[in-house]
């Protein structure tokens, strides 16, 4: 049958195989010595047998003796072995050749008449074929000769003269002696099975067949049944040589008998076969070594058969368990293994992927929470359904940054609110969230937008602020279509509201607090245009006393950026930076305009805080302050100046916050020039005089009108 009938089987047949393959290794690999030792037992009798010893046994002997498979029982007449299901009467045993003689149960129960033998029983039932085998005494019996003499039975419905055929007499056994057997017949013949299906009579049954010792060597053609009969009552000898074999060779090695007289054996070699080998080293390691290798081989036989989807490696079986044993696992357990170990790893990568995907968006989540506890803070936590419901669905959008989205929201008890959306804060681990929170929920100042409540959920997070009517001062100082522009007299107020509130962040609070990202889309404006400072997400805490901090990496947005953040051999960074983007947004609101524009009508005017400069410097009246009313022309000017003071391009050269805050508030009058702004240290000016290195440095001890000299806009 084909290899592909084989493993059409059920699982559960495979796994019968398995565990009888990996038996079959362990007591192969455990059999330690090649001959069985028995207990020696006593010489049994029963009838004429006197001398019943191992491998026989009577069933009334201890159970050590003798080997089950040669039970004999005894009865009246005399010693009956079970043998192919049926029973045999023992004639004789001959201990020296290891043969003993049968005879069917009728040919002694039914002595007295012409029997019919009772069992069936013919040469195919021995397996001969496994004399001088690998398998060798697997069957207890062996015939002796392995031609014995052959005798059927026939049943005909009329007399037959065809002289083969013997006539029965079964007149005399009232077993037979009915109508039905009136015409029996045995046919004696040396090879039975040759007769072809045509030489059987016609009306003739075939009843029974046994085996028989003949007489002579040769048989005569004109038998009587008589002679027949004794041929059956003789009985046919069989040979129990295998268990010899098996005990003085070892298991699987086939022997001859040399010496009947002293009952000697030859073994003969032991054939191992493996996989497409079959050899005479069978030595444990040799076994070893070779059933492994034709595991293997049969495993790698069975697993190419299922990567190349093909069985033709498999059309030619070789019939070693093994062999057969290592392709059932190739082609059947270990693509499974495989296959669910895949699974297996597929399904622990996504859940990694997954655990880790959770922590990257929990963690935020985990800093933010962790650091308001340790903070003591307590800004409300809103779910983000509720952020939702405050906002009407995310209906009403005030603006867009790089963070996210703004939009106008309402709380229960009836404030309106800014709700900033944060897109980014996952980025670096929610620290903008962190700064943010963290720097506005310790801070309470009129100048400084109040944070009402914050939420996060996963990948969302929210701040909520108070509500800022006038939106950003970017819309005032950059006036736009609509929108009415404001007079410099509100613009100073705005102003000063917020150098308050940046001197507060510098001063005010248990920590300094450097915000690092002032300019005007930063600055809210309440109903009555009170600034606030807002966006802390760059912002940095330090200790009051440090005045230089460390930082790693440039943080604001260009044009308001102080120059130390970008070159360190001009000063450290500290709250100068601030300063310095005040200066900036100062400039702005003070000009109405950008500080750096290449479409200006002039040339000189692209770079707006040089060009101011060189008006001061030439005492020129400012043009685009035209239609400006005297005391709009004096705010503007002490803006200016305290403008360029700020952004001087060393850090020691500007003023803190409230030198800033003295400045706007004193008289414009005690304002003196200070050295040219630049964009780089050691730059050199070109159609100006060098400034004295005598000028005032503004640090914070520095006070307001120290110098001898003083610089008048009235001039």
């Amino acid at each position: 049958m084909k290899r592909q009938a084989q493993f059409s089987c059920s699982s559960f047949v495979q796994l019968q195989t398995l565990v009888k393959i990996f038996a079959s290794i362990f007591i192969l690999f455990h059999q330690n010595c090649l001959a069985k030792h028995h207990q020696p037992c006593p010489t049994s009798s029963c009838g004429k047998i006197r001398n019943i010893t191992y491998p026989f046994r009577l069933k009334t002997d201890p159970n050590h003796c003798g080997d089950t498979r040669y039970e004999l029982d005894c009865n009246k007449n005399g010693p009956s072995l079970t043998m192919f299901s049926g029973k045999y009467y023992v004639q004789h045993i001959d201990y020296k050749g290891f043969k003993i003689r049968l005879s069917d149960a009728g040919a002694v129960e039914d002595a007295n008449c012409s029997f019919i033998p009772r069992y069936f029983l013919y040469d195919q039932s021995f397996n001969n074929v496994l004399f001088g085998e690998d398998n060798f005494g697997s069957e207890p019996f062996i015939l002796d000769p392995i031609n014995p003499l052959r005798i059927a039975y026939f049943n005909c419905s009329s007399p037959i003269k065809d002289p083969r055929y013997v006539k029965v007499d079964t007149s005399r056994c009232s077993r037979h002696g009915n109508s039905s057997t009136n015409h029996v017949y045995s046919v004696l013949e040396p090879s039975l099975f040759e007769y072809r299906v045509e030489d059987i009579k016609v009306g003739c049954d075939f009843m029974v067949a046994t085996l028989g010792k003949a007489q002579s060597e040769t048989v005569k053609e004109n038998v009587t049944y008589d002679e027949i009969h004794g041929m059956i009552v003789d009985g046919v000898e069989v040979s129990w040589l295998p268990v010899i074999c098996e005990d003085r060779c070892g298991k699987g090695t086939s022997c001859k008998v040399v010496d009947e007289e002293k009952g000697e054996v030859q073994c003969n070699k032991q054939l191992c076969h493996y996989a497409y080998q079959t050899t005479d080293k069978c030595e444990l390691q040799d076994q070893i070594f070779g059933y492994t290798r034709a595991y293997l081989r049969g495993i790698f036989v069975g697993l190419g058969s299922r990567i190349t989807f093909s069985t033709r490696q498999l059309d030619n079986p070789v019939g070693l368990e093994y062999f057969d044993g290592g392709i059932i696992i190739g082609r059947n357990v270990i693509p499974l293994f495989i296959g669910i170990r895949f699974l297996f790893g597929v399904i622990v990568l996504l859940v990694l992927f997954i655990y880790k995907w959770r922590r990257r968006h929990l963690s935020m989540y985990d800093n933010i929470e962790n650091f308001l506890l340790e903070s003591n803070l307590n800004p409300i936590r809103y779910e983000y359904k509720e952020i939702k419901k405050m906002t009407g669905g995310f209906r009403v959008k005030l603006g867009q940054g790089g963070f996210g989205a703004v939009y106008k929201g309402k709380l229960r008890s009836g404030p309106d609110v800014a709700i900033k959306m944060l897109t980014k804060s996952n980025v670096n681990n929610g620290q903008d969230f962190i700064n943010e929170v963290a720097t506005i929920g310790r801070i309470h100042h009129v100048n400084v937008v109040r944070l009402v409540g914050y939420c996060v959920e996963g990948k969302k997070s929210a701040l909520v602020y108070e509500f800022m009517p006038n939106g950003s001062l970017d819309k005032y100082i950059f006036p736009k279509e609509g929108v009415d522009p404001l007079s410099y007299e509100k613009i100073y107020e705005i102003c000063l509201g917020i150098a308050r509130g940046i001197e507060y962040l510098h001063q005010g609070c248990d920590m300094q607090i450097l915000h690092f990202d002032i300019k005007p889309h930063n600055i809210l404006l309440d109903e009555d245009f009170v600034p606030k400072v807002s966006d802390f997400g760059l912002a940095k805490l330090y200790p009051v006393n440090d005045s230089i901090v460390p930082l790693t990496a440039a943080r604001g947005t260009l044009g308001y950026m102080a120059p130390e953040l970008f070159y360190k051999n001009i000063g450290g960074v500290s709250y100068k930076a601030d300063v310095y983007s005040f200066g900036m947004l100062l400039m702005e609101m003070a000009g109405k305009r950008k500080n750096s524009d290449p479409n200006a009508a002039h040339s000189s005017q692209h770079y707006f805080p040089f060009w101011i400069y060189d008006q001061f410097k030439e005492e020129r009246e400012i043009e685009i302050m035209e239609d400006v009313s005297e005391e709009g022309m004096t705010v503007a000017k002490r803006m200016f100046m305290v403008a360029l003071w700020c952004i001087q391009l060393k850090p020691s050269d500007r003023p803190s916050m409230n030198k800033v805050v003295e400045m706007l508030e004193g008289k414009t009058e005690s304002l003196e020039l200070p050295p040219r702004p630049s964009f780089y240290a050691n730059e050199n000016y070109k159609h100006h005089d060098e400034i004295s290195s005598d000028h005032t440095s503004w640090g914070d001890s520095t006070s307001i009108g120290q110098s001898s000299t003083n610089y008048s806009l009235d001039d």
